[in-house]
C-alpha cells in the first residue's frame, strides 16, 4: 500500500475533514498547487476556488474561501473561512442572495449598512465567479 498524505480541512466552526489521501490540489493565491506525501514545507494564502481531494478515482471537490494552507512534515492543513462541498451549493439561492445584497446596497441608509451590504455582495460575486469557471 502506497503512503498517503495526512490532510485536515478546518473551518472556524469545526474540523470538516481529517483523513489520509493520495493528493490535494489547493487554490493558492499564486495559483493552484498539488500536494503529495513528502511535499516540501510551504504556507500559502488561499484564494476563493476549488479544493480537490484525490483519494481514488473521482476527486471530492469543495469550494473554499479565505484562509491559508500549510504543508509540513505531518501533512497538509487547510484553514478556510468557508468550505462547502461543491455538490451541495445551490446556485439559484446564491443568485437570490446576491439580488438581495444589491437591493440592500441601494437602500443603505448609512456607511455602516452600506459597508456590510458591499461585503456580502463581494463574497457572493466571488463564489459565483468560481462556479462560472467550473460549470
Amino acid at each position: 500500500m502506497a503512503e498517503k498524505l495526512h490532510f485536515e480541512l478546518v473551518s472556524p466552526e469545526k474540523l470538516l475533514m481529517s483523513t489520509d489521501v493520495d493528493m490535494v490540489v489547493v487554490p493558492g493565491i499564486e495559483g493552484d498547487f498539488g500536494v503529495l506525501i513528502n511535499h516540501a514545507p510551504v504556507v500559502s494564502t488561499l484564494r476563493t476556488g476549488i479544493l480537490e481531494v484525490h483519494n481514488g478515482d473521482t476527486p471530492e471537490k469543495l469550494l473554499v474561501r479565505g484562509g491559508f494552507a500549510e504543508v509540513n512534515p505531518e501533512g497538509l492543513t487547510v484553514l478556510a473561512e468557508e468550505a462547502l462541498p461543491l455538490a451541495q451549493i445551490d446556485r439559484a439561492a446564491l443568485e437570490s442572495q446576491l439580488k438581495d445584497a444589491e437591493e440592500d446596497i441601494a437602500d443603505a441608509k448609512d456607511e455602516i449598512h452600506l459597508a456590510e451590504a458591499n461585503k456580502v455582495r463581494d463574497r457572493l460575486v466571488e463564489i459565483l465567479g468560481v462556479l462560472d469557471l467550473v460549470a
